[in-house]
């Protein structure tokens, strides 16, 4: 575990002078950021002897609320658990009305307890560890899809598509449009700048297959850890921007359900040491290592399915001829597959990993997926042959599309168990398990218009 040395706190306070606020951040379990905003005053101490949080910061389910099932609440005395900085994590928020820095915290693995274990973060360092003992260095990069939403709902109290610059408000998918990225120009260029003055190397922009749904592709990294760190903050540097618009960005996996779904799609390689592809090879079916990569990838994708898809809107994604994979299966350059190795150049040769929604955490997914293609790796695991053509028609073994199965599958996983630790399993299912029965337990407009009359 890496923390920040203090002489980057020295630095950024000497350049910015006029920044009187800095937000503290930490990811929880959820994916969810947060933390404490703080006066630039209180900024050095964090750097040399890292600032205290209560234990129950990564006990919370979505909506902010307890869970004592955890073991992180009354059990512990809602304890201080000791945080401490990434390197490269204090920014500017070029988004917010007056000057305010940035900065992401992690736990520390001893002064954290007993909250350390519960640190997403963390999980996905132990996955990393474990391949680069054996001489795998993952290279990942995060592509996150995303709607721009009006911030007043509809009459029906709906969410609805932002009005474009012409004032227009969008109703076709328009998939790749170029005209519909000129009618959000203003909100690009701020968040293209707002990007580059945090360090993150945001590429391409894509209207997507929604009104109002955008994509834009982060450049993949060597060290897979900032890749994911990156996707973290990209994610909260999206929202900012939007609130600045007065629009709001929405990373649900399915707000609409007569409209597309949003992804997180997660591109993946192996490298060895000096960074060489050991993916790379003129076949476009990849080396031999990258289909067992695959094949480890089917072999737990149903033990991580909660984690890749964490909620109960998720689920609501699966759909057929949907561009979200409902099977596992494999393909080259075909996108009805779940695992796709993309075209290209022989050394470019690497996994895009199709099935989390936008809302999942990038940490525990990352993990997962690196937990998957080092078992795939060790074992030596077939995939069998690749998809070709309309993978939705040809599927034959399906994911199930509710939660609560997904739940029980990790929760019964030794796999799991192995890869991410006994305690953050508790704690992370003791989390999806309250929000489960709190979502079930909530009757709403849907319930009315099936049963009210008619039951």
């Amino acid at each position: 575990m890496q923390f920040a040395q203090i002489q980057e706190a020295r630095d950024f306070l000497e350049q910015h002078p006029d920044v009187r606020l800095i937000e503290l951040f930490l990811i929880d379990a959820n994916g969810v950021p947060r933390g404490k905003l703080l006066h630039r005053a209180e900024l050095l101490a964090i750097y040399e002897s890292g600032r205290p949080l209560p234990s129950s910061i990564l006990a919370l389910t979505i909506q902010g609320e307890d869970v004592e099932a955890t073991g992180l609440v009354w059990d512990v005395a809602d304890a201080d658990c000791w945080t401490y900085p990434l390197p490269g994590s204090l920014t500017l928020q070029p988004w917010r009305a007056q000057p305010t820095g940035q900065l992401q915290v992690s736990m520390h693995p001893t002064q954290g307890l007993p909250a350390s274990p519960a640190d997403p973060r963390h999980a996905l360092i132990r996955v990393i560890d474990r391949l680069k003992a054996d001489g795998y260095n993952p290279v990942m990069a995060v592509e996150l899809e995303f709607y721009l939403l009006d911030q007043q709902r509809d009459a029906n109290g709906r969410p609805q598509p932002a009005r474009q610059a012409n004032g227009v408000r969008p109703q076709a998918p328009q998939v790749y449009g170029v005209a519909e990225l000129e009618q959000v120009e203003a909100f690009l260029n701020d968040l293209y700048a707002a990007c580059e003055v945090q360090g993150l190397p945001v590429r391409t922009a894509i209207s997507e297959y929604a009104p109002g749904q955008l994509e834009l592709t982060l450049e993949h990294r060597f060290d897979a850890l900032q890749a994911i760190d990156e996707g973290v903050r990209y994610k909260r540097l999206v929202k900012g921007v939007a609130h600045q618009h007065g629009l709001q960005a929405c990373f649900m996996a399915k707000p609409f359900g007569d409209q597309a779904g949003s992804g997180m799609h997660m591109h993946v390689s192996l490298a060895d040491a000096q960074g060489n592809n050991l993916y790379a090879s003129e076949d476009p079916h990849g080396t031999p290592l990258l289909k067992h990569s695959i094949g480890g990838m089917m072999s737990t994708l149903l033990d991580s399915l909660a984690i890749f898809c964490p909620n109960a809107n998720s689920f609501r994604r699966f759909q057929a001829n949907s561009y979200a994979p409902l099977a596992k299966s494999w393909g080259v350059n075909n996108r009805t597959v779940s695992f796709r190795v993309p075209g290209g150049p022989a050394n470019s040769r690497h996994i895009e990993h199709r099935i989390c929604g936008a809302d999942a955490n990038p940490y525990l997914a990352a993990a997962a997926i690196l937990a998957g293609i080092h078992q795939g790796i060790r074992q030596q695991i077939d995939p069998g042959p690749a998809i070709t053509g309309n993978g939705y028609a040809q599927a034959k073994e399906f994911l199930p599309t509710d939660w609560l199965t997904a739940l029980r599958a990790l929760e019964q996983s030794d796999w799991a168990k192995e890869q991410f630790s006994a305690e953050f399993l508790k704690v992370f299912l003791a989390i999806k398990h309250a929000e489960y029965r709190e979502f079930m337990g909530e009757v709403g407009e849907q319930d009315w218009r099936w049963y009210l009359t008619h039951a």
